[in-house]
């Protein structure tokens, strides 16, 4: 799958991420990743990002593999410095510079095979893998792809197997981040290998689902527990929630829709990792970004 945007139409204001291509491609003639393949602390904070919306849908947790992300970093390697991808290959598409069968992947000639059989041809990994490309042209911010994915139906279907994935059940995943592209896949089959450790020199956010990261000074996300015709009974209903110790509800009203919202977050895996911390009366309630 292919999900292409570009962050100018979203007012984004983004810081480019570097320094995350840690090999060249002459490393592809092995077969899969060496001893010493790692991880940088962004791609494990946005493989716990995904675990978490996962949680939040009542989704098993899936394995971080160290064969699908050895794929995807050959990938956005190969897509940041070889461009396969053109007006009608589109990014799931692999050039002819690296140890790897080329192919251009585009709706028009159907050949899946070109992106299912990557991780058994490049690694020990002998199962398909799934994989959806991120592009986004003025350069790779990890909170630009923790909202554009949350808002994004088809990324949504894809990491939750419903849709045209619901036959799916993924058991693991693997990513890697360039800085135009971030490229994320899923396998039905466990990975022998160990997950990748974080590399040397990198920071592990601090419990990056719980911690608060700004978007920008536009973006608050309300963790909402019900919709109400009129003020009355939404006043109703925040009575009986501040009795149950939610102190911070309010009442949001917008395009004469009255809704109480739980709490109020800056940033969306805050308001994710409430929503999964919830007692089981309140599961239901849901996310809105204002």
């Amino acid at each position: 799958m292919m999900f292409i945007v570009n962050k100018k139409l979203y007012g984004f204001s983004l810081t480019l991420v570097t320094g995350l291509i840690l090999f060249s491609l002459n490393l592809t003639a092995q077969k899969g990743p060496d001893k010493d393949f790692c991880i940088s602390g962004d791609e494990i904070s946005l493989f716990k990002f995904i675990n978490q919306l996962r949680s939040g849908y009542e989704k098993s947790q899936v394995q971080l593999s160290a064969s699908l992300s050895y794929v995807a970093k050959l990938h956005v390697t190969d897509l940041q410095n070889n461009n396969p991808d053109t007006s009608i290959c589109n990014s799931s598409s692999w050039s002819d510079k690296g140890d790897w069968t080329p192919c251009c992947y585009n709706k028009y000639v159907y050949n899946p095979d070109c992106m299912w059989n990557k991780p058994k041809e490049l690694t020990t990994y002998t199962y398909r893998g799934y994989e959806l490309v991120t592009y986004l042209e003025d350069g790779v911010s990890i909170d630009s792809i923790y909202q554009l994915w949350s808002d994004s139906k088809a990324v949504l279907d894809m990491i939750l197997t419903r849709g045209a994935y619901s036959k799916k059940k993924w058991i693991c995943g693997g990513l890697s981040i360039s800085q135009n592209y971030v490229s994320l896949w899923f396998g039905q089959r466990k990975d022998r290998l160990k997950s990748p450790d974080i590399c040397k020199n990198e920071v592990l956010p601090a419990d990056s689902l719980s911690t608060t990261v700004k978007l920008d000074n536009k973006n608050t996300f309300f963790l909402i527990f019900g919709s109400y015709p009129n003020m009355h009974s939404a006043r109703e209903a925040l009575k009986l929630l501040k009795q149950n110790d939610f102190n911070d509800a309010g009442i949001l009203e917008k395009n004469n829709k009255y809704r109480i919202y739980l709490n109020k977050f800056d940033s969306l895996r805050e308001a994710m990792f409430a929503k999964d911390n919830l007692p089981f009366e309140y599961k239901e309630a849901w996310i809105l970004k204002d």
